[in-house]
């Protein structure tokens, strides 16, 4: 296949690239190269054709499709930036951007398409009540966060809850912040083309992805600013109690996750959670960072983001019964080696 990779200079996008040139793709790269992400021109392969432009440009989106049979979308804003304050800046990005893109797909009979989505469109996690079963709890109260109350409990009966693992039939509920609600508009607006047009779509819901090339700076995840402080000989600072549970999972994992999704090809729009399948406290990710690092132990703060979820991990058992896809990066092999890898840097970055 002629695969178009948008966002193909990022840190997931890159991988992706290197994931289809390995599995015999030709590839095309759209990148608008953002000064919040890039501060240097990108180092692509020598095979991958390069486009600098902008998924939002008509024309510019139409030249990129051009001989193409597929298209993995992974050019958007990213993290929480300013909340409320960016709402206009992430939806023209992320969801006018993926609008021009379906728009152009479907004059050029491009039907195929791998969607970069999030497990923030879940919302808060799965949780099930000792004595109600499922429940959906709201969103946590910041008195209790701010009493040290963290654990979501039951809107029912009060008491505190069990997290499970999610999966792609859970509801949705992403309110709890911006970028959440840009990427499930994402998934909709790609969900309509599939339906219309009669092709074949994979929303790909990435967990805690990590690994060499991450953006440093503050909203690339707990991850990256645990990486940001032990590189410096600094103690990682744990927000809340630290047994916060996330699944991470090493980006070339992520990567290969596309190829088998353009591979695959079904008609229609499929989700897909991206994870290790295997949940890890927060604490235990910035402890195994320090002890690769050899910086100090990390420091549990008791700080807290009204906004975050407390735990949120998924099933992968969907991704691997219908794609073949199974992680191969060992958390604790992966999370060692990111400890010594370098990160990259925009302006985002250099304004911390």
């Amino acid at each position: 296949m002629h695969v178009l990779v948008t966002g193909g200079a990022g840190f997931i996008g890159s991988r992706v690239v290197s994931a289809l040139l390995a599995d015999g793709h030709r590839v095309r790269v759209l990148d608008a190269l953002l000064p919040e992400v890039h501060d240097t021109e990108p180092a692509l392969p020598d095979d991958v054709e390069f486009m600098r432009g902008d998924v939002r440009d008509e024309d510019t989106v139409r030249r990129a499709l051009r001989g193409v049979d597929a298209v993995s979308h992974h050019a958007a804003m990213v993290g929480r930036g300013r909340e409320i304050l960016d709402a206009r800046r992430y939806a023209d990005c992320n969801d006018v951007g993926t609008a021009t893109l379906l728009v152009a797909m479907t004059e050029a009979g491009v039907e195929r398409l791998a969607l970069a989505s999030s497990v923030v469109v879940y919302g808060e996690g799965r949780y099930r009540c000792r004595e109600h079963g499922l429940v959906r709890p709201p969103r946590r109260a910041e008195r209790d966060l701010a009493a040290g109350r963290f654990e979501p409990r039951c809107p029912r009966c009060g008491r505190d809850l069990l997290p499970e693992a999610i999966d792609e039939d859970d509801p949705l509920s992403p309110a709890y912040n911006v970028y959440a609600v840009t990427k499930l508009a994402q998934e909709n607006l790609v969900a309509a083309w599939a339906t219309e047009t009669g092709g074949s779509a994979a929303a790909l819901r990435y967990h805690s992805v990590y690994g060499p090339g991450m953006l440093a700076s503050t909203y690339t995840g707990v991850s990256g600013s645990f990486h940001g402080a032990v590189v410096t000989g600094r103690p990682p600072r744990v927000f809340e109690d630290g047994r916060s549970r996330r699944d991470f999972v090493h980006v070339d994992d992520a990567a290969s996750a596309n190829v088998l999704a353009l591979r695959h090809a079904a008609a229609g729009f499929r989700a897909y959670n991206v994870g290790s399948g295997t949940p890890h406290t927060i604490y235990e990710v910035a402890r195994t960072l320090s002890e690769a690092a050899g910086a100090p132990e990390p420091v549990v703060t008791g700080e807290y983001r009204v906004a975050d979820m407390r735990h949120i991990y998924g099933s992968t058992e969907r991704i691997t019964r219908e794609l073949g896809w199974r992680p191969r990066v060992d958390f604790t092999a992966g999370i060692r080696e990111f400890a010594l890898s370098p990160m990259r840097t925009g302006a985002a970055a250099a304004a911390r």
